[in-house]
């Protein structure tokens, strides 16, 4: 178990350090900069962009989930990040298309910025993962379907979040404030 346990560890830390730092810090200048945030995946991309939309919003952030019963229009001035390895499922490719004609800014964290929806994203962050899919120009794994991939994200992600506060601290500084209470 160990073994596997570092293999995982190195996997991903190999990802990660592939990672374009200049996307992403344009993906947190993104982020910044928008009226609000909406997020969406499908799977286990959809459950990353759930724990992102948490710290964003102990951060502060106006933040919504995509399909959540509580969530506005998507309007101008406005940001959807869609979380997609392959980017291209289908209800993602709608929402990107729905959100650019309502002149809101699409990002999007994929293995795959030439993907349907990396052709209409405004701005996109890349990552070297593999995928289900297992293409020749993907790392090797011991992790199945996306695994790789989800966890790369997760771990993007929170880093944004850590710039972000560094970055741009807020009044509401102290993340315990917005923390649930009724647990």
């Amino acid at each position: 178990m160990e073994q596997m346990i570092k293999t995982v560890a190195t996997e991903v830390y190999e990802v990660v350090q592939q990672i374009d730092a200049d996307e992403t810090k344009g993906l947190a200048e993104e982020i910044q900069k928008a009226k609000r945030i909406f997020i969406s995946g499908t799977g286990r991309s959809g459950l990353v962009g759930k724990i992102f939309a948490m710290r964003l919003m102990h951060s502060d952030f106006p933040v919504y989930v995509v399909g959540e019963t509580i969530t506005p229009s998507i309007e101008p001035n406005d940001l959807l990040l869609i979380i997609s390895g392959s980017g291209s499922t289908g209800s993602l490719v709608q929402y990107a298309k729905k959100a650019k004609e309502a002149d809101a800014k699409v990002a999007l964290v994929t293995t795959n910025k030439d993907s349907a929806i990396g052709q209409i994203a405004d701005q996109s962050v890349r990552i070297p993962a593999a995928t289900k899919k297992r293409l020749e120009t993907e790392p090797k794994t011991i992790q199945p379907l996306g695994s790789q991939f989800d966890q790369s994200a997760h771990l993007l992600l929170d880093a944004i979040v850590v710039y972000l506060l560094q970055h741009y601290p807020k009044e509401s500084q102290n993340l315990n404030q917005k923390h649930a209470n009724l647990e």
